[in-house]
């Protein structure tokens, strides 16, 4: 069997907590290439739109360099990393209790993913 490529793509400081992202990421880890993008283009999340244009630029990546269908793509791995925060800490931020004062915090983050090609099990040996 010859060796089964892997295709990476990545975006990195995206202005949405990486929890949020993991919650659409975990719906399409080891889907098919065009059922990940079809599950993503109706999800309501606004993480999806984000995870979509990081499949389909993967998928590109795929047929451009690689010579590969989308067809025998699937989505191996897809993660979510916490990226820098930003701490609006002097003028922006909430009361707390007991007197005390807690900053807002932006969270962002970096989102990975690898499609890896399907591996064909042939049945005539």
């Amino acid at each position: 069997m010859s060796e089964a490529f892997e295709v990476k793509a990545s975006v990195r400081h995206i202005p949405i907590a990486a929890q949020k992202v993991r919650l659409v990421c975990d719906v399409v880890r080891g889907k098919g290439a065009e059922e990940a993008l079809a599950i993503l283009r109706f999800m309501p999340q606004n993480a999806a739109d984000v995870v979509y244009k990081l499949v389909e630029s993967a998928v590109a990546n795929a047929e451009q360099n690689f010579g590969l269908e989308i067809g025998e793509l699937y989505v191996s791995r897809i993660y979510a990393d916490k990226g820098p925060q930003h701490r609006k800490a002097p003028h922006g931020g909430r009361f707390a209790g007991r007197g005390r004062f807690r900053p807002i915090i932006r969270r962002s983050s970096h989102i990975t993913v690898v499609l890896a090609e399907r591996e064909v099990v042939d049945y005539n040996v």
